[in-house]
This record gives structure tokens, sequence and C-alpha cells, in this order.
């Protein structure tokens, strides 16, 4: 079943009295439950794409319907409640509140939606808990490695129960070792929880653990193919 449907999406803007066009009439099917990798060179417009399947941005033109929804045609406000409801974003540098505990960073999409003290405690528990982290609850930040604080990164994305998980080079600053494990944790919530993952990366190893990968060039996909199956 597709769940991410793109059609003749486009973004562009102006720099100076240059008019930038990082994506160009690109078609795109995700299937749900899929893990999507996308590759491609600085200025391809990968980033631009995932931006606006995660509803950050907006496209100039095109539909983009996810789960149902032309989030294109989203007012400002039911578009940040609908990212708020369907949407965790992981990041490369993991933009953890450094005077919080790894709880309290978990914690803070759940701010956003009205619930009791209990369910959001339990949230957060099994949240750190699927991310292999139970014991880091209270830890700050500056207290954790890089790959702990990922870890948290993708807890905190996980704590909403978003059918759809974005990842910005979420590898890029981590070493071989942490970057395997926390690719084995994305994977698995592909392939164990159904949720859909998009992931960018510049790293051809990364790729392997994805379902599938594309690849793009000034704005429109010029290659797809099947990763291979991840070696242990």
């Amino acid at each position: 079943m597709t769940f991410i449907r793109c059609r003749e999406l486009t973004k562009t803007y102006r720099k100076g009295d240059v008019l930038i066009t990082p994506l160009e009439r690109l078609d795109l099917d995700v299937a749900r439950g899929e893990f999507l990798a996308l590759m491609g060179p600085s200025g391809s417009g990968k980033t631009t794409l995932l931006n606006l399947i995660a509803g950050i941005d907006r496209p100039t033109d095109g539909s983009l319907h996810i789960g149902g929804v032309d989030i294109a045609a989203l007012s400002r406000g039911r578009l940040a409640d609908w990212r708020a409801a369907n949407v965790g974003y992981v990041f490369q540098l993991y933009h953890l509140v450094p005077v919080l505990t790894a709880y309290e960073n978990v914690e803070l999409p759940l701010l956003l939606h009205a619930m009791p003290r209990r369910e959001r405690h339990r949230r957060v528990a099994a949240a750190l808990d699927l991310a292999g982290i139970p014991d880091r609850h209270d830890h700050y930040p500056r207290q954790l490695s890089g790959g702990q604080e990922q870890r948290v990164a993708i807890a905190r994305a996980l704590v909403t129960d978003p059918a759809l998980i974005v990842a910005d080079e979420p590898t890029g600053d981590l070493d071989r070792d942490s970057a395997a494990l926390i690719l084995g944790l994305l994977t698995r919530l592909s392939s164990e929880l159904g949720k859909t993952l998009v992931m960018v990366t510049h790293d051809p190893g990364s790729t392997r653990f994805a379902s599938r990968t594309l690849h793009l060039e000034k704005g429109r996909l010029v290659e797809s193919g099947i990763a291979e199956t991840p070696r242990s």
C-alpha cells in the first residue's frame, strides 16, 4: 500500500536575482512500512525532499499525499498539527536540549498533547527502552556518548508513535560501530513496528540497511535499487 505519493513535486526559491530549483517535477511512491534511503551529491535536493515529506517546508507546485492526506494543501496551522501527530524527525547532530535529561528530552513532544502525566511517563519509558537506553533516563546529553545521544533522539522521534520517521544523516557524526547500531535500530522500527522511514545519507554503506535506495541528481530521481541484506 502506498503511504507517500508525490506527483510533479517542485520546489523553487530565489537567492538574490537567481531562481533556485532544488526539486523539479519529482514523482515518488513509498510503501507503508518501507525503509527508503535517499542519496545524491550536495545540492541534489535530498534534504529539500526530506523536509517537504516531513511537513517542515512546503512545495511550490505539485501534490504530496501522505497517508491519504494532501499535506501540500493544508494551512500552516493544520500542517503543524499534522506534523506533530504523524512525523518523528531524527537529526544528524541530535538537537537535544543540553539542560534537560534524556527523559525530559524525550518527553518534550508529548507536552504538545493533552494526556495524563502517567501516560507520558509510560510512553517515555517505552521509547527509551526500545532505543536501548533504559538506564540513561536521568543523564544529561554531556554525559552521553554520540551513539547514546542519537538513541535519545530516536526515542524522542518515536514517543508520539508517528507513522512516519525521517532521518537526515542520522549516522553522519558517529563512529562506524555506533552507526551500525543506530542503523540496526532504524531497521527494526520498519521491520518490526511497521514505521515508514525516509533517510538521507551520503554513506553508501548505510544504504545496506534500507529496503530501497533512490538517487537524486539536480532535483530529479536518476536511479533506484534494492539494498543488500545487512551483514551481521
